[in-house]
């Protein structure tokens, strides 16, 4: 029970770092907590600092995620499920204790638990997120559409009970975190990134 706490806390404070957050502080003099979308997570970082440390942001994001999922594996504790450590990193970024326990929507934090957790389901992912970026423009609308297409595989392809659960309450937070970006959707007022379709048709009209 010791060794399982000690993993749980310790993937909970590797999911806390908050690179977005402290690359805009460090090297910009910029809190992007209250700047764009006030997210601190990638395309707030993209939007406010740039397209550099926003690359940096998705990775590190991600990078986090996948070094919590392999805590079990680096200390041999393999009995250890990964996707509940990895569950705990999620939280951590959701729910950061440096940044007064605020946080971010948890999509790139969870692509990298996934990438360790079911790699093939992991790249499908990315491609479904790919294409409604290059449909759509918009990351809201990728991101709700990857963790959509998560769940059903994992509820109906995979059949993998820890994974379904954790995938169908994540993509019902990651729903409910987008809830403004919704609202701009169906208003026809979300930001799109300088890619894709509709930014291109749009930059056409």
């Amino acid at each position: 029970m010791i060794k399982i706490i000690f993993i749980l806390v310790l993937a909970y404070l590797l999911g806390s770092l908050m690179p977005g957050y402290w690359l805009g502080k460090l090297f910009y003099h910029k809190d992007i907590r209250t700047e764009g979308s006030g997210n601190i997570g990638t395309t707030n970082a993209f939007r406010i600092l740039g397209p550099v440390p926003g690359t940096i942001v998705l990775f590190m994001d991600i990078f986090k995620g996948a070094l919590a999922a392999l805590l079990p594996t680096i200390f041999g504790w393999e009995h250890v499920n990964v996707m509940l450590v990895g569950l705990a990193a999620i939280l951590g970024h959701t729910f950061s204790i440096w940044i007064g326990f605020k946080g971010g929507k948890a999509v790139a934090t969870s692509a990298g638990v996934l990438s360790v957790y079911n790699t093939p389901l992991f790249l499908m992912v990315c491609a479904v997120f790919i294409t409604c970026l290059i449909l759509f423009s918009m990351v809201s609308v990728a991101s709700m559409v990857g963790f959509s297409f998560a769940t059903v595989m994992s509820v109906f392809y995979y059949q993998d009970i820890i994974l379904s659960i954790v995938a169908i309450v994540l993509t019902v937070f990651v729903f409910y975190r987008h809830r403004n970006n919704i609202g701009r959707i169906f208003a026809g007022t979300e930001s799109t990134i300088p890619f894709g379709l509709v930014y291109w048709f749009g930059r056409k009209n």
